[in-house]
Order: structure tokens, then C-alpha cells, then sequence
């Protein structure tokens, strides 16, 4: 289940009631599904091939097209990262930087763990959002952010676009993430 750290006062919310509150009241969309409907080879496993990501799609067909339906998005897919990942660290440089995108940045973790770090509106400042196995967020359009993996450097998430080639950043310049 999702943590948040506020980074200008350090407090911690947990719990999915409190932190899917909070993440509401900065017009960020939260929801878990089950992980346990993956078979036992693919729950954790962040090192999945082709065939495996496919597999994943149709478990959340549903869930999917719970979200896909009503906010138009087009096409989705699996992406898994992981020590095994050629490049992995230029990759998560490309992730690292502060951007906004002209779509919603949606994200459905099934395996592994992963921090998105979101400037949340009026006196929020920036916080993060640590997510697990189940965890499901869409950062809202032109909300800037970026994306980071925990210690364990794994995450295996299904990604929802809009744009069927994908999201874009734009790089957003904020002094004020410099002192979070």
C-alpha cells in the first residue's frame, strides 16, 4: 500500500484511507488492485519477458478498461525494469528530471516498488508517493513530477496513454524543488 512523504515538513502519511485522501485533495487519482489474481510466477517477479508482460495485460483487462473508458485513453502496456534492464541508469536519468506532460501519467504497480515524486498544489510543496504491488496512480495533465525507483531498483508497471505513441516530458524548471 502507498506512503507519502511531504518534503517540506518531513511528515509521513500511511494508510490507504489517509493517503488516497490526501492524494484526492491534490487531484491525483489512487486505487489498488489485487495482485493476488497473478499467477505465482509473475507476483514479484520484475524480470518478466514479452510473452509474461501480454499475460499481465489480459489478468487487468478489466481494470484496464475501468480506467481507459472514461478519460479516453487509447493503449496501454507493461514496462519492467530491473538490474537486468540494459542501461538501466541512463533510463532512470531520463525519469529523474522534474517534466509535466500534456496527458495524465497513469501507472499500475504489479510488481516491485516505485516513488513518484509530485508538486502538489498551494503550501504542499512536493511530496512523494511510494508505491507497491497493487498501487495505482495517475498524476494529473501539466502537474509536475517526476519518477524514481526504490533501493531494490525493481518495478514491473502497465502504463496508459492517451497519445498512442506514448507520453512526452517537458521539462519543468522549479527552484522550489531544489530546496525540497
Amino acid at each position: 500500500m502507498a506512503n507519502i512523504k511531504l518534503r517540506n515538513t518531513g511528515e509521513r502519511l500511511e494508510g490507504q484511507e489517509r493517503v488516497a485522501a490526501f492524494l484526492q485533495e491534490q487531484g491525483v487519482l489512487y486505487e489498488h488492485w489485487d495482485t493476488s489474481k497473478l499467477p505465482e510466477e509473475l507476483r514479484g517477479n520484475c524480470k518478466i519477458n514479452d510473452e509474461q508482460k501480454e499475460q499481465v495485460l489480459s489478468i487487468y483487462e478489466e481494470e484496464i478498461k475501468s480506467l481507459a473508458e472514461p478519460n479516453g485513453y487509447q493503449k496501454w502496456d507493461v514496462i519492467a525494469l530491473s538490474d537486468a534492464t540494459p542501461n538501466l541508469d541512463e533510463l532512470l536519468k531520463k525519469f529523474e528530471q522534474v517534466h509535466v506532460h500534456t496527458e495524465d501519467e497513469v501507472r499500475a504497480i504489479v510488481a516491485g516498488h516505485g516513488i513518484f515524486i509530485i508538486k502538489g498544489s498551494d503550501d504542499t510543496g512536493y511530496f512523494d508517493v511510494e508505491l507497491e504491488a497493487g498501487d495505482v496512480i495517475s498524476v494529473p495533465v501539466e502537474t509536475p513530477h517526476f519518477f524514481t525507483l526504490m533501493d531494490d531498483r525493481e518495478v514491473v508497471a502497465v502504463r496508459l496513454f492517451i497519445d498512442p505513441d506514448g507520453w512526452v516530458a517537458h521539462p519543468f524548471k522549479d527552484p522550489e524543488f531544489a530546496q525540497n
